[in-house]
């Protein structure tokens, strides 16, 4: 496994999982009382947090596998859901040497989908590109994301496509 996507890749399960070990925590001053100052017993309770101002929601991911191409492009696409509103995003890394075109669709349910064309820049450095936001209609699971990276301007072949439930590779 390439360790560059592989790093890559920890930046996406931490992007995720650091809004659920957050939220999982709870609010700012529960928890251990032995972490908190001692109040007097006059002293007044402090308010709660006024509504918006929490940690925020969690967010789902379901992603596909890591791919690599012989030609050099690195991919992993995942379809992403956070509260009522849900998304894609695929993460790669161009070692191409040449800049590349990406399309990154979000299919769901009904026939339902949007497209999002991504410049992918020749320098060898990791990115990402996303689709708009959108309202969640049915359940998450009724969703799926597909990346397909090529040459600039239509000038060559289908270098990579990616996919949000595509199967791991097998064998050893």
């Amino acid at each position: 496994m390439n360790l560059r996507l592989l790093a890559l890749a920890g930046v996406a399960v931490c992007a995720v999982a650091l809004p659920l070990a957050v939220a999982s925590a709870g609010q700012v001053g529960e928890g251990n009382s032995a972490l908190r100052p001692s109040a007097s017993p006059d002293a007044k309770a402090p308010s709660p947090s006024p509504p918006g101002l929490g940690l925020g929601l969690a967010t789902a991911a379901r992603c596909g596998p890591e791919l690599t191409s012989p030609e050099g492009i690195e991919a992993q696409t995942c379809v992403l859901t956070q509260g009522e509103r849900t998304w894609a995003r695929t993460y790669y890394r161009n070692t191409t040497g040449t800049p590349l075109d990406a399309v990154l669709s979000l299919m769901g349910p009904g026939g339902r989908s949007v497209q999002m064309r991504c410049a992918v820049g020749a320098e060898d450095e990791p990115g990402s590109c996303e689709t708009p936001r959108e309202d969640t209609r049915g359940e998450p699971a009724d969703y799926t994301a597909v990346a397909e990276f090529a040459a600039a301007a239509d000038e060559g072949p289908l270098l990579l496509r990616s996919g949000s439930n595509s199967a791991p590779p097998t064998g050893s």
